[in-house]
């Protein structure tokens, strides 16, 4: 583990992937964007609800701060969720809430990681939240220590040239572009690169860590996306992680 800006996970089989972590300052300007969406969105919604100062202003006062603080918990929620871990300042800045053990990130664990916030924020300015990150090796602030999850920049590096590696190789998962597309859809960028890192290293392991590896992917991506059995007869593990490979970075081929 790097204590600066990097995590490095180790397989059991002995590839190491890395991810970099997101700085405060980073962070914090992702934050200043999905504030103003959410400002934004909140005049809207006090301008519909103004009609209550009519009935009460108490009525009116109590029923905007609940419905501001409905929004900003549920933005962060639900973009985390449908964007896979971003919201529109971190698309923006290119940033990642991901897993800290590099597992697929779960709703529970966004779910934590906002409820949070609020403590994180306290007395103002994210001052408690800016503290525990500075001092966190993982650049962790308190709600993503509770939620075992970190801050990434997305994978930005430029993709190998993929020709020797599956140029030429049939792949019977082609026939099935709706199956390919959910794929996709599903996959997380990181979670591609760690097969397609794999692929690329699978020579550097031992015989037995090489199928232990690469059983293990085939089944990840078999519980995220289940083709036709006819799709997948006589494929071994290995191959058919190539083909998923191949569907996650040449797309443009179906």
């Amino acid at each position: 583990m790097n204590l600066t800006d990097e995590l490095l996970l180790q397989t059991p089989e002995g590839i190491r992937f890395r991810f970099r972590l997101a700085g405060p300052a980073t962070r914090l300007f992702a934050l200043y964007i999905d504030f103003a969406c959410i400002l934004l969105l909140s005049s809207f919604i006090s301008s519909a609800l103004s009609l209550l100062k009519v009935v009460s202003f108490d009525l009116f006062f109590a029923t905007e701060t609940i419905a501001y603080f409905v929004l900003t918990v549920g933005y962060f929620m639900s973009l985390e969720w449908i964007f896979r871990g971003q919201t529109l300042g971190k698309r923006v800045l290119k940033l990642r809430v991901v897993d800290a053990d590099g597992l697929r990130l779960r709703f529970s664990q966004i779910v934590v990681r906002n409820l949070l916030r609020t403590i994180d924020m306290l007395p103002g300015l994210y001052t408690v939240g800016g503290i525990v990150l500075l001092l966190s090796p993982k650049l962790q602030r308190l709600g993503d220590i509770a939620a075992n999850t970190i801050v990434i920049r997305t994978n930005t590096e430029t993709i190998p040239d993929l020709e020797p590696l599956l140029g030429g190789w049939y792949n019977s998962l082609r026939s099935y572009p709706h199956l390919a597309a959910r794929l996709r859809q599903k996959i997380q960028p990181e979670e591609a690169r760690i097969a397609l890192d794999a692929l690329f290293r699978r020579d550097e392991l031992r015989p037995d860590a090489r199928i232990d590896l690469f059983s293990e992917l085939a089944g990840y991506f078999r519980s995220v996306v289940s083709f036709p059995e006819e799709s997948v007869i006589g494929l071994t593990d290995e191959q058919y992680v190539r083909n998923i490979v191949d569907l996650l970075f040449r797309p443009r081929m179906e």
